[in-house]
């Protein structure tokens, strides 16, 4: 088991104590996808708040601080109050599923970017969880702090076409309280971490990177304060930390007098911005560091990990978060991807003008603030109606069953207005009946620390209606996501249809909901379609219960 400071690793080997002869605990092996009111839960304010990174496979896991029992609610443990038992709980281990929740989108942007070159994105930088969660879900929305859970589904046609298959496709939609007006949140004080190195002369590089900080410029408030950090093969501030009144033309004269250099020391880039970001603390204040980069390290350290060793104790001391920004035709996404992790934060990608303007106009400003922090999400799937189950992607943000309630363990940052999507196919039972799954998602205060629980359930009939042409237009555009994302690093979800259906879809789906996002989804299905020259995977599934591979 990793351990880090206090802070452990989300996964855990080992069965679950005193499990009964015969039980199987299956390996959780593949790919969902990722952003409540409040039944209060227990934390300890003393508990570090430590990131162990990106998590290895999740192995059989148990114990007795397991989910709430879907398959028998208030029932196969004994009661704290009478001390009886009653019948045996019939939700062994691998009927679990545990994972921290992750907001990035930078997987997806990468790829459309990737596919509008002409090349087909590289299968280890496909993340279908960051595919999905790019698109707008529409869930209700919490009144307050904390999270909404929304359960529900459809039925996966056939392979043939000719009706409902025994498959469905299960959403987990959680979301936060939209962002309060500019006017109303915490100032913020912003350190911008900028890659000078050779690397970033191309175009779509710091030339993108100054726009977008020049936009940012106009948009903050004249009470939020901004710093400015550079590196090549060494690291240095361009400007310390500086409130906006009356400062708006110095910091552009800063920012336009960037220009590359040399090698990319991205180790000492974050190390001087910690520094910077910790000089200029304001208490009350929303304290970030962004990073803006290529992320292709190649001078100093270069593994995130230990990068983020160096600085943690100003991490945790002053709850700074870190928030990258990649850019590039050429970028290092699973380097982007850690460190962000491991640095509690999220990542998100800039290709254009377009994306530059949506970031740092439209999200940035308004997601400076967190609503939770260490946020896992635990689906506990009924085995009475639930034959198989996939998680589409989150395979590094999995999380040992046992840990869902261990405050110790990583989870998830997650700012407000934001939505968390987890798709999972499930293949139900013949004549199944009654409760599918129930969803409980587990977050920390941001500010106090106190741990709080929100739950929401599906049942058969709530995922048996057909998926494509079905009611919910918006649960079709994150299949569409998902199945894409899965063809791209060569899955095998069951009813998978070919890149051309896909995108076909797409584009339908874009015209009704108006929404350019998924017309621009269906063009980069398309680009991948003619690249691939009409070579599509075909359906399969493995035949064994539980999570399926």
């Amino acid at each position: 088991m990793n351990q880090r400071n206090g802070k452990r690793s989300g996964v855990r080997a080992g069965g679950r104590a005193g499990a009964r002869p015969g039980a199987v605990a299956l390996l959780l092996a593949a790919g969902m996808l990722l952003t409540a009111c409040s039944a209060d839960g227990s934390s300890d304010g003393a508990t570090a708040d430590k990131r162990s990174g990106a998590r290895p496979a999740q192995g059989a896991t148990g114990g007795d601080r397991s989910a709430p029992d879907a398959a028998a609610p208030e029932k196969g443990r004994q009661s704290e109050e009478s001390g009886d038992t009653a019948e045996p709980d019939l939700a062994a281990p691998d009927y679990l599923s545990t994972f921290a929740l992750d907001v990035d989108t930078a997987s997806y942007g990468y790829a459309r970017s990737t596919l509008g070159d002409g090349r087909l994105p590289d299968p280890v930088n496909v993340r279908p969880e960051e595919f999905v969660n790019s698109f707008k879900q529409g869930y209700e929305r919490p009144k307050g702090n904390g999270f909404s859970v929304t359960v529900d589904g459809a039925r996966i046609p056939a392979a043939s076409g000719s009706g409902p298959s025994d498959w469905s496709l299960l959403r987990v939609g959680l979301a936060t309280k939209a962002a309060p007006p500019s006017s109303e949140r915490p100032p913020a004080s912003l350190t911008f971490v900028v890659d000078i190195s050779g690397s970033m002369a191309g175009p779509g590089r710091l030339g993108l990177v100054q726009k977008s900080l020049n936009i940012l410029t106009d948009e903050l408030r004249d009470d939020d304060s901004v710093s400015l950090v550079t590196f090549s093969d060494e690291a240095e501030t361009r400007l310390p930390m500086t409130r906006l009144q009356g400062n708006r033309n110095k910091i552009r004269d800063a920012v336009e007098a960037m220009e590359p250099a040399q090698s990319t020391n991205v180790e000492a880039g974050i190390m001087r911005g910690y520094e910077e970001s910790v000089k200029g603390h304001r208490k009350g204040v929303n304290n970030r560091v962004v990073l803006l980069s290529d992320a292709l390290a190649n001078t100093g350290d270069t593994n995130a990990d230990s990068i983020l060793e160096r600085i943690d104790s100003a991490r945790r001391e002053y709850g700074i978060t870190l928030f990258g920004v990649g850019v590039g035709s050429d970028y290092g996404d699973a380097f982007m991807e850690r460190l962000t992790n491991r640095g509690d934060g999220h990542t998100t990608y800039v290709g254009d003008d377009e994306q530059a303007r949506k970031v740092f106009v439209d999200q940035l400003p308004a997601h400076i603030e967190l609503r939770a922090r260490d946020a896992k999400a635990q689906v506990a799937f009924d085995r009475r109606n639930v034959k198989q189950f996939r998680l589409i992607g989150y395979e590094n943000r999995k999380v040992a069953d046992e840990d869902f309630r261990d405050d110790s363990v990583d989870g998830g940052e997650v700012g407000p207005g934001h939505t968390v999507t987890a798709l999972y196919a499930v293949r139900l039972r013949e004549g199944a009946s009654g409760e599918v799954a129930k969803a409980t998602v587990r977050w920390l205060d941001p500010k106090t620390r106190k741990a709080s629980e929100e739950s929401g359930s599906a049942r058969t009939g709530t995922i048996d209606g057909r998926l494509w042409g079905g009611e919910s237009q918006r649960l079709q555009v994150a299949a569409v996501a998902a199945y894409f994302a899965d063809t791209l690093r060569g899955g095998d979800l069951p009813g998978t249809p070919t890149l051309r259906e896909l995108a076909s879809r797409a584009g339908t789906l874009a015209t009704d909901t108006e929404d350019e996002s998924v017309r621009k989804l269906a063009t980069a299905i398309g680009q991948a379609a003619a690249l691939r020259n009409g070579t599509e995977p075909e359906d399969g599934g493995d035949e064994g219960e539980g999570e399926i591979g």
